[in-house]
């Protein structure tokens, strides 16, 4: 019998926070009552904030994000056309099957997973482009299998550069309310989410962004759609209603934990993410394990993707650590299966829930076989974290210093 609480560490679904879950516990609701609109409004307004668009249209379906991701390229783009994409990792694979399943022709940018999305061969791609064939970019903004980051900023400059009039398709899931996202200020026309990873809420709702031009897009694009079309949410989603029943209580969880991010701060949020992304990394270099992420500049402030020694099975210390510890951690996905794991830092996590984790990874790593120096990791970043103090940083700290914490103070 496991006894505790449940120690989640994947990258999505995160946790779900005390106020957001009493805010779903709500009576059944007419969703086409006069005053539904009362909710309805201001959460498509507040994602806007989210998504840092202007103009355009947020648009909720009951579903995921992969759902979302169907929408946007059904309703925008017909079979046939041809469309970038970059296969870097387990979801930015799934999405290029996906596209090539609904009948559009895929130039497929084959990258080593652990690299962010290759910008130049876009772009050279792009400028090769002299008919305009290309009717659409598609960029994973977080890799959530390897714990990489791209530069959209880049992909669209690129785009800029190369005069080209392509779509430019953004997968947001897993960095929407917890690193920076400016769709309007990057050129995205079309930002893909979920609800259960930034938004702290439970799995159930694809939320997708669409910019002007990709609305204008939509009524000439002859991809066959029914559930999913944009002229059926639109007609009704802008006086605050749904074309068939929403999930009503997981609207007022999305209320309440927009709420808290902007209770929070967004700025303050992002900096909350990269300051416990970067305890969890100075961890794994004092474990002396590799982050699957291939440089620094790429490397995801809400999931990091650890490889292990070859002479260990990753798999195990999943294992051990759901079945000894009560513990989840992220395994590690298509070639990374068996060969790394995966510590997912998003959401609604402080210090403490991150020292925990990096605890219990080593208590398992240490079973699963690998040479783990107890409490190396977590003293990396106890003082990655104490020296964000004001008070501490004035301090000395490197002197008769363990060699964890040295690691953390450099």
């Amino acid at each position: 019998m496991k006894t505790g609480i449940h120690h989640l560490y994947i990258p999505g679904p995160t946790n779900v926070p005390e106020a957001v879950r009493r805010a779903m516990m709500v009576p059944a609701q007419d969703h086409r009552a006069p005053d539904f609109p009362e909710l309805t409004l201001g959460i498509f307004s507040d994602l806007k904030r989210v998504f840092g668009m202007g103009a355009g249209e947020v648009m909720l379906f009951p579903g995921s994000g992969t759902g979302a991701w169907e929408a946007a390229i059904t309703n925008t783009l017909s079979p046939g056309d041809r469309v970038v994409m970059a296969r870097h990792g387990h979801f930015s694979a799934l999405w290029a099957k996906m596209a090539e399943r609904l009948g559009l022709v895929v130039d497929l940018i084959e990258a080593p997973w652990g690299a962010p999305c290759p910008v130049h061969e876009i772009a050279r791609r792009l400028g090769a482009d002299r008919k305009g064939e290309i009717k659409a970019v598609f960029v994973t903004h977080n890799e959530t299998a390897t714990g990489v980051t791209s530069d959209i900023r880049a992909v669209r400059q690129a785009m800029d550069a190369c005069f080209h009039d392509a779509l430019l398709f953004v997968d947001a899931v897993s960095s929407l309310g917890s690193i920076p996202f400016q769709m309007e200020a990057w050129g995205v026309d079309l930002a893909v989410a979920g609800s259960q990873k930034g938004l702290m809420c439970p799995a159930g709702m694809g939320i997708l962004a669409v910019s002007e031009k990709a609305l204008l897009a939509a009524k000439t694009a002859r991809s066959h759609r029914a559930y999913f079309a944009f002229e059926d949410m639109l007609a009704m989603g802008r006086d605050g209603y749904f074309p068939y029943t929403p999930p009503v209580p997981l609207l007022h969880g999305l209320r309440a934990s927009l709420d808290r991010l902007f209770d929070e701060g967004l700025e303050a949020v992002f900096a909350r993410h990269r300051r416990l992304a970067e305890g969890v990394r100075l961890a794994v270099r004092a474990w002396g394990q590799e982050i699957v992420a291939e440089h620094r500049g790429c490397q995801s402030d809400t999931v990091t993707a650890i490889r292990v020694h070859p002479d260990v099975d990753a798999r195990q210390i999943i294992r051990i650590a759901h079945e000894r510890y009560n513990a989840a951690f992220g395994a590690g996905l298509g070639p990374l299966a068996g060969r790394a794991f995966r510590i997912g830092h998003i959401g609604d996590l402080n210090e403490g829930m991150c020292l925990t984790a990096l605890g219990l990874a080593e208590l398992a790593m240490a079973e699963a076989g690998l040479r783990v120096e107890f409490g190396a990791g977590v003293a990396a970043a106890q003082m990655h974290f104490a020296m964000q103090r004001p008070a501490l940083r004035m301090a000395e700290p490197k002197k008769a210093m363990p060699a964890a914490f040295r690691i953390a103070a450099e």
